[in-house]
């Protein structure tokens, strides 16, 4: 079948995501909750695709099945309940644990088993089950905003079904599960191969309402948790991590994390518009100043959602007509600054950022008062913007 949303070779993740929200609600292919923006979408023939579910060899087989939160895929634990499975899903958010039972009531009735599968049934139902329970699980459903018939799946861009599966490859939970994902036949589209990275969880069956889909995917699946994709923020936020990687140290594994992964992409990849970064300063912020100390205004940008990659950053600011001279990258810090040729420019830039809001999180957008080095005449209250901490304190908030 001929995909109906076409991909730019070029486009990123965001993109991809973006035109895949815009085109179920221009067709209103979609249930409640609505909007589906930063959503994994509730579409619209979700039951009828949950129910292919049973076409599954692998399903019969297992014991053990992990199913994500999401509404469209209430139909898929509705399915592993009534075939007495048990049914785990991962903790919200993965703030208190990794996964739960869903335990229903004694002598459930059909009735009870629908409720069980609903987003207010998990939550009720839900035990938790601690890093050391035996757990096998063959097959595993995840929701997707975008996948291809090649088996790669964008997801909507918070990263915890990749976190989630690669956990439970740390645990032993799983070794090596049938992937699934359950979307509308217009979510199923080319997807660039370069946008897979080595986290990506990827599918090996996709479930629409008209089809049942063996992708036959040729890229393995993240092997564990790759501490060096990790910092400091995500720890403090995900604290279970703190627990795996204490157990996987004790086992003698290489636990460091990332604190300068996030700078592995090169600001100016593929548009010369935005410059490489140059040489770290003093405080490990890259000087990008050119050699004749040109007078700009920096903006500073906070609340970057963990897991961005730059290159959705600067979709999102060509999308708002924001695009600056620079742009140095900090997202371990969850940061940007953004160089402007001079204060016009950088407040006409604040004015398009506002409410500027990425994979669901609100962006903070502010002009940096306090800058670094000596500027001519009035290029001097420009330049380099201080440490994010710095920063924070010293700039105006824009509203």
């Amino acid at each position: 079948m001929e995909a109906v949303i076409m991909i730019n070779p070029e486009a990123s993740k965001w993109e991809i995501r973006q035109k895949v929200w815009d085109y179920i609600e221009a067709k209103n292919l979609a249930n409640f909750p609505r909007p589906v923006h930063n959503r994994i979408p509730n579409f619209k023939g979700a039951e009828r695709a949950c129910a292919n579910i049973l076409k599954l060899e692998m399903f019969h087989k297992t014991n053990e099945v992990k199913v994500d939160p999401d509404k469209p895929l209430e139909g898929a634990r509705l399915a592993a309940l009534q075939a007495g499975k048990t049914l785990l899903v991962p903790t919200p958010r993965l703030r208190t644990g990794l996964l739960n039972k869903i335990v229903p009531p004694e002598g459930a009735s059909g009735e009870d088993l629908r409720v069980c599968s609903t987003s207010q049934g998990v939550k009720k139902y839900s035990v938790p089950i601690g890093l050391d329970a035996k757990v096998n699980v063959d097959l595993v459903v995840v929701g997707s905003v975008a996948v291809s018939e090649k088996g790669y799946r964008i997801g909507k861009g918070e990263g915890y079904s990749d976190m989630e599966y690669a956990m439970m490859v740390s645990v032993g939970a799983v070794k090596d599960p049938v992937v699934v994902t359950i979307v509308h036949d217009c979510q199923v589209m080319d997807i660039p191969e370069n946008l897979i990275e080595n986290h990506d969880l990827t599918v090996d069956y996709i479930l629409t309402p008209t089809r049942v889909i063996r992708t036959e995917c040729k890229l393995p699946k993240p092997w564990g948790i790759i501490w060096a994709k990790l910092d400091t923020d995500t720890m403090e936020k995900i604290p279970i991590l703190q627990k795996l990687r204490a157990l996987e140290q004790q086992a003698g594994r290489d636990v460091t994390l990332g604190r300068a992964s996030a700078r592995e992409e090169a600001v100016g990849e593929q548009d010369p518009a935005w410059h490489r970064k140059g040489k770290a300063d003093e405080d490990g912020a890259p000087d990008q100043r050119p050699p004749e100390q040109e007078a700009v205004t920096t903006v500073y940008l906070g609340s970057i959602p963990a897991g961005l990659r730059v290159s959705e950053l600067k979709s999102a600011l060509r999308e708002r007509g924001a695009v600056p001279l620079r742009l140095n990258w900090q997202g371990a810090q969850h940061r940007a600054f953004l160089d402007y040729s001079d204060e016009q420019a950088a407040e006409a830039a604040l004015l398009a950022l506002g409410g500027l809001s990425i994979n669901g999180k609100s962006v903070q957008a502010e002009l940096a008062k306090s800058q670094r080095g000596s500027r001519k005449k009035a290029g001097q209250m420009h330049g380099r913007a201080k440490t994010a901490s710095a920063q924070a304190g010293e700039s105006r908030r824009v509203t």
